[in-house]
């Protein structure tokens, strides 16, 4: 019997992923399902990133969890990622397809925007990201939508939806509950002074609740 929640936790990076964080992101990976794991690392010469991108890979690769490059088709390409994320200043869906061929999976951040949404979707999006539901530190946000939003994209499309910003394993039932399909967390798992692996336990027990 799978027992796998309808919604699933996608990681995201957090900027510093040398030293001990292999081992950390081992200790999430190994604490419970986890989807997909997004390598979001700035300004680093492309064999740096790839230097720091394949242990990592081959953490997620070990654990069924797909790994995906934000906003760097050349690195996908390189580490052969199942995805890429792009947000809305990044190339344009079409061109990145081009470049990667339909095998992987490309998301679009579209913050709080129906619009967006759909031109994403009729695009050819694997999904799209709504956001930033609640005050985050990990990046600056401008955008705050209701989830309300994620009700109405899961009642029209059926491609997947991904909610991100400043969720935590005690705010995020009502994301579940309104309809995301994933819950994008970053530092509510990489600084939790427990340790990642039992942040990931929080998240999974609230997942398993909805």
């Amino acid at each position: 019997m799978d027992d796998t929640p309808s919604c699933q936790l996608y990681l995201i990076s957090p900027p510093d992923v040398g030293g001990s964080f292999p081992g950390q992101l081992q200790s999430a990976l190994d604490a419970g399902p986890v989807a997909a794991f997004q390598f979001r690392v700035k300004d680093l010469e492309t064999d740096q990133a790839i230097s720091l991108a394949e242990p990592l890979k081959a953490i997620c690769d070990a654990h069924d969890v797909a790994f995906v490059v934000n906003d760097n088709v050349v690195l996908a390409k390189e580490l052969g990622a199942s995805g890429l994320h792009l947000g809305q200043g990044d190339m344009p869906l079409k061109q990145a397809r081009a470049e990667l061929g339909d095998d992987v999976q490309i998301g679009i951040t579209c913050h709080d925007s129906r619009h967006l949404a759909m031109e994403a979707g009729e695009g050819g999006a694997n999904y799209v990201a709504f956001g930033a539901f609640f005050a985050t530190q990990t990046k600056e946000t401008l955008y705050r939508p209701d989830p309300d939003i994620l009700k109405w994209w899961s009642t029209m499309m059926e491609i997947p939806c991904v909610a991100i910003g400043g969720i935590t394993p005690e705010n995020c039932p009502p994301l579940v509950k309104s309809g995301a399909d994933f819950l994008a967390v970053s530092s509510a798992v990489w600084n939790d002074p427990r340790g990642p692996g039992r942040a990931v336990r929080d998240f999974y027990e609230q997942l398993n609740k909805a």
